[in-house]
């Protein structure tokens, strides 16, 4: 979402038509995916590693990054109906949902993001507040030795994680977003990098490689099961491009055509970040081992200053990415409200606030309680259920299948005229069937993980 909405700025103002100048090209599509990819989800590759073993980590993410690959050659295909190359362009990912499938679906997809919204705030409180936590940390540790007493909780910082969004939420809306983008971008480069350079430093320092083919050894099958079904979860957060590749194919330029160039960039950033990927989670693995920590940069304590900035790093970038996956959510609510209740002074009358320093402030009371009480709930489950890694596989889940999987391959059949069982069809209904069993797996496990932790 960070890309999505600097794609937009890319685009000349005014109306979205065919006259819309449009400049992008394959590389740009590329960078726009891959700022969009790498995030807070490769920060747990490692520990899903760990839990998979040497063989069946790395060729689980290769199997996740062709089956990205292949939602996104299905959805680049959907961006103009119903020809793929002369027809009506569809902007966005539920413009084609809404012309392919009908209200009904459209619909459906709306919940769903504005759900994938409402958790992706919640994990940014929990990954912010670890984040924060581990700079103290770092620090208690540099001062007082290995032996220093360092632990604390995380729930102070939740609460300041929490109240920073408040003042934020009160923005009306963001409408120059291509520096944010830029900021996200760099953020999460610089974490990643980090982590990788910690965890390739630790491998030389260990003068071996840590780990086993079958992964973490566990007291019964059973729970070796549910961590496996975890770690598939989490992988699957870690590929969440395809609901705005979209978007960023409305900023290519015509020809060729965007279908083609969209192709090509898809499978050039899917390699690079699969690479990435890959770096990440071996080394933080064979750093660690059977210890991975769930959250890459938790292991490292020294060199402390640099620990301490790759986690500013991450708290920056997710104070911004908050507001961005929280502010279509916002402007759906109010929207709503202020068409539902038209007279209401409550929801759309402002009051002018003046103060000395700053610019005059539009006060809206509806949106001061509502985008409050939004802050404090998703902040407050984040305190009731502060597990990384479970949230992050129940969100993976929750998405990998109906936005990743599902829609795009009933649009494409719906685009097509593919007929039911025809030999085309069964590949596809196959595909996304397997797909499904995926995602349940993932979505069991991490459940199952959150309330053993609970109960623990």
């Amino acid at each position: 979402m960070e890309a999505q909405r600097s794609l937009e700025q890319e685009k000349t103002s005014g109306k979205e038509d065919e006259d819309t100048i449009r400049t992008g090209t394959l590389w740009t599509a590329v960078a726009h995916i891959i700022s969009a990819v790498i995030g807070a989800g490769v920060l747990s590759l490692a520990w899903c590693t760990a839990q998979l073993g040497w063989i069946a980590g790395p060729i689980t993410m290769l199997c996740f990054a062709v089956v990205t690959y292949i939602s996104a050659s299905l959805i680049c295909d959907c961006y103009r109906s119903p020809d793929p190359i002369t027809g009506t362009r569809n902007p966005s990912y539920i413009d084609a949902v809404r012309v392919n499938l009908g209200k009904k679906w459209t619909w459906l997809c709306g919940l769903l993001q504005y759900v994938s919204f409402y958790g992706t705030g919640i994990a940014y409180v929990i990954t912010s507040a670890t984040s924060m936590r581990e700079i103290q940390r770092s620090n208690c540790y540099h001062k007082g030795g290995e032996e220093a007493v360092c632990q604390t909780g995380t729930n102070n910082f939740m609460l300041i994680f929490g109240i920073i969004q408040i003042v934020t939420s009160q923005i009306p809306n963001f409408h120059n977003m291509a520096w944010l983008s830029v900021v996200a971008a760099l953020m999460s480069f610089c974490y990643s990098f980090i982590g990788l350079g910690l965890g390739f430093s630790k491998v030389i320092e260990n003068r071996g490689i840590k780990g086993s083919i079958v992964g973490v050894p566990t007291r019964s099958a059973a729970q070796k099961i549910w961590l496996v079904f975890q770690a598939l979860g989490d992988i699957a957060f870690a590929y969440p491009y395809s609901i705005i590749l979209l978007e960023i194919q409305d900023t290519l330029k015509s020809p060729p055509p965007e279908n083609q160039t969209m192709k090509k960039a898809s499978i050039s950033a899917i390699v690079i970040t699969t690479f990435f990927y890959l770096c990440c989670s071996c080394f933080g693995y064979a750093a660690f081992g059977n210890d991975t920590p769930g959250n890459l940069l938790t292991g490292f304590y020294e060199p402390f200053w640099l620990v301490d900035f790759a986690n500013a790093c991450i708290v920056l970038h997710l104070v911004g990415g908050y507001q961005v996956y929280s502010q279509p959510v916002f402007a759906f609510v109010e929207k709503w409200a202020t068409q539902k209740y038209p007279e209401s002074r409550f929801i759309n009358k402002f009051y002018a606030i003046k103060l000395q320093v700053l610019p005059a402030l539009q006060l809206n009371l509806f949106r001061l309680c509502f985008r409050t009480l939004y802050v404090i709930s998703t902040t407050a489950i984040a305190m009731a259920f502060p597990y990384f890694n479970q949230v992050l596989g129940i969100l993976g889940a929750l998405n990998f299948w109906p936005m990743t999987i599902y829609f795009p391959v009933e649009m494409y059949i719906v685009q097509r005229k593919i007929g039911a069982w025809t030999r085309k069809w069964i590949l596809l209904e196959g595909f996304s069937m397997v797909c499904l069993i995926v995602s349940l797996l993932g979505l069991i496990g991490s459940i199952e993980g959150i309330v053993s932790a609970k109960l623990a």
